[in-house]
């Protein structure tokens, strides 16, 4: 179905919040927001000894999001979701070539699924406000989203620009098309 609104989120697993994320409450509840107007919601899920491993509850969704009946679940183990994944056969089995994305962590697995699936051609555009992190030696969470925001608003992919919009930009421009 082309046209379709599709979000992808990013590793909001039990595990991955055992370290402190900015604003997770805000973030969820963004989150709640983008896959209840969805056509479709993709979650991908972190595996890795040390608390992630698939079936823990370190592995799990956080509870307080909301997983529509019709989700669709890609388990990875590298930051980047496509890598050595099922994600590019289920994008095209569903027929999707864009996607909202948001998630967990702004600086590794969003940031490195978002340019490969760029350079692969997805069309993407990026929550601002919908992904976390956690604070970093060199930089705290907030400066590291910013940053991130703006690399990707101003990231050189011709004739495939990376959008990045607020959450309620985009739910708006959802329910007007």
């Amino acid at each position: 179905m082309a046209g379709q609104r599709v979000v992808m989120v990013v590793d909001m697993q039990n595990g991955v919040f055992e370290m402190p994320r900015l604003a997770r409450e805000q973030c969820v509840a963004r989150i709640n927001q983008l896959t209840a107007a969805a056509d479709n919601v993709i979650f991908i899920q972190h595996a890795e000894e040390g608390g992630l491993e698939e079936g823990s509850k370190g592995f799990e969704i956080l509870p307080e999001l909301n997983q529509p009946a019709n989700a669709l679940y890609v388990t990875k183990t590298a930051c980047d979701a496509f890598y050595k994944t099922q994600l590019e056969n289920v994008l095209r089995e569903h027929d999707i070539s864009a996607f909202v994305m948001c998630g967990c962590a702004t600086d590794y697995c969003v940031d490195t699924t978002l340019k490969n699936g760029a350079s692969r051609g997805y069309a993407i555009t990026v929550a601002q406000d919908a992904h976390t992190t956690a604070n970093r030696p060199a930089a705290q969470a907030a400066t590291l989203i910013d940053h991130y925001n703006e690399v990707w608003r101003t990231l050189t992919v011709p004739g495939n620009p990376v959008l990045v919009k607020t959450v309620e930009t985009i739910v708006h421009e959802w329910q007007t098309n």
